[in-house]
Formats: structure tokens, C-alpha cells, sequence
């Protein structure tokens, strides 16, 4: 058996078996005179639910060797109500890529925001894929700025590298920190192609700003989930922080950022910046 023909197989199954789960009456579905001989869905209201035709949804589950487009399988999930592990299951093995969000999150889960502060007393912040900041605790706050005193339209990672004096001068090698911000960036536009306002962000910085529209047209592709920056703390001097970037399963659109001293130098300053 062929790692393709596997994959198919999976995919019929699992259709099968999520349309058998579910209990007609949560649907609203006119009641048969005839007894269902099998439970759940049948397939026909399955058809009718996604707007697609029944043969398609025959020829789905007997395992032939399709490959339904992404809008197939976006439909089939919605009929289906499916989780978002499911869903993403189900995309997994369609071998698609799920359609982004048009809108992301624009303020911090409440469990997230809960653990930003719980990461005391390492420095941790929220962001979504624009790198708007959601959510940061004390600590970053004492590190980096106390966001909360900016406008929103001001609380984002790029804009803050790019135009906030105070920012612009806390990273040690700035150049190289604005390129893999600019190239995460690019990674964020390709992955979200309806979000406008991230496009006209990319447009402002492009037109306004000489620096990131030389980085932005080299068009480098990059994600980095870890890494480090030394930045220039007024108060207790140079800093060698490394940091990790995670992405909560729940909440797939935000980002959480966390600091962490890279030696004993640095992580002395920390507790004296802290203190």
C-alpha cells in the first residue's frame, strides 16, 4: 500500500466516521418516514450541508483516489462540525493548507494573558502574526517599555524597531534583528493573503521607511521560533538574552515571546532590573 493510497483511505474513514457521530436533530433536518438503517448523517445531508454533490461525497468515502480542494474540505468541515483539531486533521490528510483567519486576534486570550503574567519574573509578551503586541508582563515592560502607554495603532514589534527612538536604540545589532522580523513577516503575508490590514502595514512601512523596503525586497523567508539579541538597557547596561517563540495549539494566531538570560552576567542584571 502506497503512502498515497493510505492517506485516501484514512481520509474515507474518517469522513465516514464523523458523519455517523452526529445526531440529526442537532441539525434541524426534516424527520424520515423511513428508519435510518445506518446512524448519524446520511450522505446526502452531508452533500446538501457543504454544497457539494452526493456522487463527490460517495466517491470520498468508498477511498477512491481523490484530492478535494481546499474549499472542499473547508465546506466538508463545516457540515461535519468539526474541531479544530479535526479540521486540521482533515486538511492534513487532503493535503491542504487551511484558509487563514481574514481577521486575527486582536486582544489576548484570557488563559494566554493569565500566563504572560504566571511567566514572572521572565520577561514574556503576546503577539498575533502582524506582531501587534497582546499582552506583555512587568518584566518585558521594565526591559523593553511599558507598551501600554502608547496608542494601539503604535503597539507592534515593527513599528516600535522602526520609529521608536527609544526601541530603535535598545538592540545592540538592529540591522539583523529588523531583517528576521521583516522576513518572519513575509512568511505572515504569504500565509494570510486576505488580511488587509496587514497588507496595508506592509505597504506604510514600505513607502515610509527606506530601511525595511531595501530588507523587504530581498525577499527572505524566514521563521525563527528561537534565537537571541543583545540589547542596551539604559539602567543596567549591555544584555545576552535568548528567547523562544510558541505557538499555543488553542490559539494558533498568537504568539508567545519569552526571554531568558544567556549568561551570568546578564541574568545579575536582570535580577537588579527586577528587583
Amino acid at each position: 500500500m502506497t503512502r498515497t493510497t493510505h492517506r485516501t483511505q484514512e481520509l474515507a474513514a474518517f469522513l465516514r466516521a464523523r458523519r455517523e457521530s452526529l445526531d440529526p436533530r442537532d441539525f434541524g433536518l426534516p424527520e424520515r418516514r423511513r428508519a435510518r438503517r445506518t446512524p448519524g448523517l446520511r450522505r446526502e445531508e452531508v452533500a446538501e450541508l457543504a454544497g457539494i454533490s452526493i456522487d463527490y461525497v460517495v466517491r470520498l468515502e468508498q477511498g477512491r483516489d481523490l484530492r478535494p480542494s481546499a474549499e472542499v474540505v473547508e465546506a466538508l468541515a463545516g457540515a461535519l462540525r468539526l474541531a479544530p483539531g479535526e479540521r486540521a486533521y482533515l486538511f492534513g490528510l487532503a493535503q491542504q493548507r487551511p484558509r487563514s483567519a481574514d481577521e486575527p486576534a486582536t486582544t489576548a486570550a484570557p488563559p494566554l494573558a493569565r500566563l504572560v503574567a504566571d511567566l514572572s519574573p521572565l520577561p514574556a509578551m503576546l503577539m498575533n502574526h502582524r506582531y501587534d503586541i497582546l499582552a506583555w508582563n512587568d518584566e518585558m515592560a521594565r526591559l523593553l517599555l511599558d507598551f501600554g502607554t502608547l496608542p494601539a495603532s503604535q503597539r507592534n514589534s515593527m513599528w516600535l524597531c522602526l520609529k521608536h527612538p527609544e526601541i530603535r536604540e535598545r538592540y545592540a545589532d538592529r540591522e539583523r534583528v529588523l531583517r528576521d522580523g521583516i522576513a518572519h513577516l513575509r512568511a505572515a503575508w504569504a500565509a494570510h493573503p486576505d488580511d488587509r490590514a496587514l497588507t496595508d502595514l506592509i505597504a506604510e512601512f514600505t513607502a515610509g521607511d527606506e530601511e525595511f523596503a531595501r530588507l523587504w525586497a530581498e525577499r527572505d523567508v524566514q521563521v525563527n521560533g528561537r534565537g537571541s539579541k543583545v540589547l542596551r538597557h539604559p539602567g543596567v547596561g549591555e544584555l545576552a538574552l535568548n528567547f523562544e517563540v510558541l505557538v499555543p495549539l488553542q490559539d494558533p494566531d498568537q504568539r508567545l515571546l519569552i526571554y531568558r538570560a544567556a549568561d551570568e552576567e546578564s541574568r545579575s542584571a536582570l535580577e537588579r532590573l527586577f528587583a
